[in-house]
């Protein structure tokens, strides 16, 4: 292709006309723009190609060609060399920075996972890693995938892939050496703690199948509540949670937890048919509506609910987005069920996902309308502009907090029951968010419980189901702190460390001030000696969750911890177990204004 044709297509690709994929805005799920999206909304399917009036077009024409005209004008008079492809793409994203923050130029990267994530399957060996002391590490092998038959082991260190060090790599270099066509092998080197040799692991790739619902059971044998965890929302979803629901009801589930928390979204025709599960035929769960005033779309409920009727709590917070929101919304807008948590994360937004002529490494993710629950609320926080934590293709702003809802937006549910607009789902019953100590915050994110979860386990490989982390295990974890030379910050040595630079080249304060100073630094180690008193409960919760999770995998984590000692699943278990209690929560005010 000449330089001339070359420039001409990404010039050609400012316009933007592509096939499209619908998707609700989530933790990066879509879905092929076919059948499945819109089968069960009797709505038939969207017309994304409808022409623009035509002053519109004369508009977009007029300044697709001065757009044009600029681009010719750089490249062929501005001083230096341009790339021609990043200076038209750096034009797209300069065009996009004026929409909201969920329209973007997705990287083929960013596409790809996306689709994977969608599909809910890639070809690999199927386990979780990360970066522990700058070394790539196996946090959990994935059950039934070819990580966990050959024996590999949370805390695995992989040394060498197929011979090659990892050192210096990250998990994104590791993960794309060791993912390949399945039935072809990789050979990892890995290093076990309690083991003074490396050990060398044949693997052979397999097509790797990503659950939505990752655990189900009865978490209380005595009044059977049963418990159900969904992650995403993507193709086999409905399909998991229908098995699941299934299998919980032959084990006499009388009552249900549903947790949605941290469930970024995923797939529109899977939230609908998610709720379908829990709701009467033809119910309402969500519509859509977009610029054009007859471009609303209504979703109904399909077939019977497979559990009409079992007492049930959906659990929400901060980090439930998206698909996540439009079931939450349909259960708590019908008074099918309680929600207990957070206020949600409030993107209610649905995008189309283009692929862009002449192109083959950028696709355009582009919002075209709102979606609202029953009740009439729009899910999406006018004020929300961060991205969400868990869209691997999104960046966070962490300065976004939860906003309180706004009493002026009230609307009414089935039974008449207050629920408020501007943003978010807000729970029929509010938990207090932990707020965690710096000390705790920095053993988190030096992964030590994790690290000596690995340790301990490989001394006591006889660990329990029923483990609690006593004073004997605490007092072993802080010697393990010790040998390790595990060390933090307080706030007061962040202060005084900035007062040390102010200070620097100001001699005569230095003198005034410095005994004062020195004399705080004596006490700073008493108050880590204090802080470590303070986090103790905190520290066994941790040491257990670590231990289990290590030890059992998903089994151990969700029925050995979640289901005993998470304080969300505490609350609505007492819910469940004074029937008065949620009665009266779904009973509300039965007049509507």
């Amino acid at each position: 292709m000449t330089h001339d044709r070359r420039f001409r297509l990404y010039t050609l690709f400012l316009a933007l006309a592509a096939a499209a994929t619908i998707w609700i805005v989530g933790s990066g799920e879509a879905t092929p723009h076919h059948d499945a999206v819109w089968a069960q909304t009797g709505q038939g399917a969207v017309d994304t190609d409808r022409p623009a009036g035509e002053a519109n077009r004369e508009t977009i024409y007029k300044y697709s060609r001065l757009l044009n005209d600029i681009a010719y004008r750089i490249q062929s008079n501005y001083m230096d060399t341009i790339n021609t492809k990043n200076m038209v793409y750096a034009g797209v994203r300069g065009m996009l920075e004026v929409l909201d923050p969920f329209s973007v130029l997705m990287e083929q990267q960013s596409y790809d996972r996306l689709m994977e994530s969608t599909h809910g399957k890639y070809e690999g060996l199927g386990m979780q890693i990360d970066l522990r002391e700058d070394t790539v590490t196996i946090i959990a092998p994935i059950e039934g995938t070819p990580a966990q038959r050959v024996g590999l082991q949370a805390g695995d260190r992989i040394v060498a892939i197929d011979g090659k060090t990892t050192e210096g790599m990250n998990t994104e270099q590791a993960a794309k050496l060791m993912r390949g066509t399945a039935g072809t092998k990789v050979v990892l080197t890995i290093v076990r703690t309690g083991l003074n040799e490396p050990l060398d692991y044949t693997v052979e790739r397999a097509v790797i199948e990503l659950k939505s619902v990752p655990y189900s059971g009865i978490i209380d044998d005595a009044d059977k509540i049963g418990y159900l965890r969904l992650n995403k929302f993507s193709e086999s979803t409905e399909q998991e949670l229908h098995d699941a629901l299934a299998d919980l009801k032959s084990k006499g589930a009388k009552s249900i937890i549903f947790d949605l928390r941290y469930n970024g979204g995923g797939l529109l025709d899977q939230a609908v048919k998610t709720a379908s599960l829990f709701l009467e035929k033809d119910k309402m769960v969500v519509y859509t509506q977009g610029r054009d005033p007859e471009s609303q779309h209504k979703y109904f409920s399909t077939d019977a609910a497979l559990v009409p009727d079992l007492p049930l709590i959906v659990l929400v917070d901060e980090g439930t987005a998206s698909a996540s929101e439009i079931v939450s919304g349909a259960i708590q807008d019908w008074d099918r069920g309680l929600i207990i948590g957070n206020t949600t994360f409030g993107k209610g937004l649905v995008q189309q996902v283009y692929r862009l002529p002449e192109t083959d490494d950028v696709a355009l993710k582009l919002t075209t309308a709102r979606y609202y629950v029953p009740s009439g609320r729009s899910i999406q926080k006018p004020s929300r502009s961060s991205k969400h934590p868990h869209a691997e293709d999104e960046e966070v702003d962490s300065t976004v907090s939860e906003r309180s809802h706004d009493h002026d937006a009230v609307f009414y549910t089935n039974k008449g029951r207050k629920v408020y607009g501007g943003g978010g789902i807000v729970p029929d019953v509010l938990i207090d968010r932990p707020v965690f100590r710096p000390l705790e915050i920095n053993l988190w994110r030096q992964g030590k419980f994790f690290n000596y979860a690995v340790h301990y386990s490989a001394l006591h490989p006889d660990i329990s189901m029923d483990f609690n982390a006593d004073d004997s295990v605490l007092a072993d974890f802080r010697r393990y702190l010790v040998d390790t030379k595990f060390d933090y910050k307080t706030e007061t040595e962040a202060d005084l460390d900035n007062m040390t630079k102010e200070l620097k080249d100001d001699k005569e304060r230095q003198v005034i001030y410095q005994a004062a100073i020195d004399q705080i630094h004596g006490l700073v180690a008493k108050e880590k000696e204090l802080a470590f008193t303070e986090s103790r409960d905190v520290m066994k919760r941790e040491i257990k969750r670590a231990l289990l999770s290590k030890v059992y995998g998903d089994r151990g984590y969700y029925e050995g911890w979640v289901g005993r000692d998470d304080d969300y699943v505490k609350r609505a278990k007492a819910i469940l177990t004074t029937k008065d209690e949620y009665r009266r929560l779904l009973a509300g005010d039965t007049k509507k204004s």
